[in-house]
């Protein structure tokens, strides 16, 4: 599958799932959702892998990795940012998470010695001030108490576990991993952490049987999980973090169309603008003529027009 395909997959179902995580939320803990989410995914990504007759047996040292991806992008990362919406709306959240974007640029510099081009940087730049227009009505509104800094601290710590996540995805991929029995094994170790948050802090292990909760629950289980976190990393693998952490600024904008369609929500020209600059971003980011990409990936081959936090964490507000 080509670089194109696995980054409109990625934008797209994620971009989605901001709808799906509306029957996820009241009756149940969101670590327990979280625990069924991941749970649900690695054991039909164990079947997978069984069916296919792919190897589910790795050395020590490697479920050391498989650990770590659990704990940073399948544990810590979305307790954090569910804990975030409790203070703050889903608008401050989408602007903390859209830093991600600089985070994996810094962090690649860091961790792999990769260089962001300028026209990397420039885009960046542009996709979070074009997040940061969309929500501006919202923010506006706010009034800045103890509560919101706390839930702007959580969401910003989210943002860096997830960065750090996908420096350990790309660093475990460079080691030979491949990505379908990482995620397999991450998701089952996130799913074991995440049951152990839950449990230290009393969450009951309860479930929803209504039509909404299993229907979204099944949703982000096999398209929100699977698929796109399958499409994302391969894309990390090949591209760098630093290019397509540049996804987490393109859901937003997915869910703010759907809005728009399915909501009556109404264009104005500071989401028009906010649109524009975060899509002009991404074709800075994405067709570069520089030598940013891993060895061995592939070129996207044109400006992409296609159409950021994962929206699995955060909810349009703007309705």
């Amino acid at each position: 599958m080509n670089n194109t395909t696995l980054y409109t997959l990625t934008v797209l179902i994620w971009g989605s799932t901001w709808f799906a995580i509306e029957f996820q939320l009241g009756n149940v803990a969101p670590e327990i959702s979280l625990v069924y989410r991941y749970g649900l995914a690695s054991l039909l990504l164990f079947a997978w892998c069984r069916f296919r007759g792919l190897r589910l047996r790795f050395a020590l040292r490697d479920h050391a990795w498989f650990g770590l991806l659990g704990l940073l992008l399948f544990g810590i990362n979305y307790i954090v940012a569910y804990r975030a919406q409790l203070y703050i709306t889903s608008a401050l959240t989408a602007i903390a998470f859209s830093t991600i974007v600089w985070m994996n640029v810094i962090n690649a510099r860091l961790f792999f010695g990769v260089r962001a081009s300028p026209r990397t940087l420039i885009g960046a730049a542009m996709g979070v001030l074009g997040i940061t227009m969309l929500f501006a009505p919202q923010i506006g509104e706010l009034a800045f108490g103890d509560t919101v800094f706390y839930g702007s601290f959580l969401a910003a710590l989210g943002a860096l576990v997830a960065s750090f996540g996908n420096m350990a995805s790309q660093a475990a991929q460079k080691t030979g991993l491949p990505v379908l029995q990482s995620n397999a094994w991450g998701m089952f170790y996130g799913a074991v952490f995440t049951a152990g948050v839950a449990e230290y802090n009393g969450h009951a292990f309860t479930f929803d049987w209504s039509i909404g909760y299993v229907t979204s629950l099944v949703y982000l289980t096999v398209f929100g999980s699977i698929v796109a976190f399958g499409a994302y990393l391969t894309l990390l693998g090949r591209i760098g973090a630093h290019k397509a952490g540049y996804a987490m600024v393109m859901f937003p904008v997915v869910a703010l169309v759907l809005s728009t369609l399915f909501e009556d929500l109404e264009l104005d020209a500071g989401l028009a603008v906010g649109m524009i600059l975060v899509l002009a971003g991404n074709v800075f980011v994405l067709y570069t003529r520089g030598t940013e990409q891993a060895p061995g990936s592939r070129r996207l081959a044109a400006p992409m027009s296609a159409p950021a936090l994962d929206a699995n964490y955060t909810r349009v507000a703007r309705r």
